[in-house]
């Protein structure tokens, strides 16, 4: 065990959209029973990019004892897993994270994903 970053997760605040799913690349996150769970601690590396996806603010960062993240894990775990892959859209042009990269952004409770081809756009107006 080390101490490091890893995703928290607030049962009360969790309504189990399932919307911080996707954008673990690592695996580490399922809904079970209805809420989001950290299924194994090595696979979390603590990069928080299913933080800004989360409308509830269910999840957050924080530095505690746990087994060390594990690429190793991590590839093991996605050969055991048959997970359809469902890329992210951008909101406003419609380009998938296979053609760009993706950006989370939140707007009044919703999470949204945008490229950043059409992030410039977005800050300007």
């Amino acid at each position: 065990m080390v101490k490091r970053k890893i995703i928290k997760i607030n049962e009360e605040l969790c309504n189990g959209c399932g919307n911080c799913i996707s954008p673990c690349a690592e695996g580490a996150l399922a809904l079970v029973n209805g809420k989001a769970k950290v299924i194994r601690e090595e696979l979390c590396d603590g990069a928080g990019f299913c933080i800004g996806v989360c409308p509830t603010g269910a999840l957050t960062l924080e530095t505690r004892e746990a087994p060390a993240f594990s690429e190793i894990a991590v590839k093991e775990h996605k050969k055991t897993q048959n997970i359809d892959y469902i890329p992210q859209k951008c909101e406003s042009c419609g380009r998938s994270e296979d053609e760009a990269y993706m950006i989370a952004v939140k707007y009044r409770g919703e999470s949204l994903w945008y490229c950043t081809k059409c992030l410039p756009k977005l800050i300007h107006g």
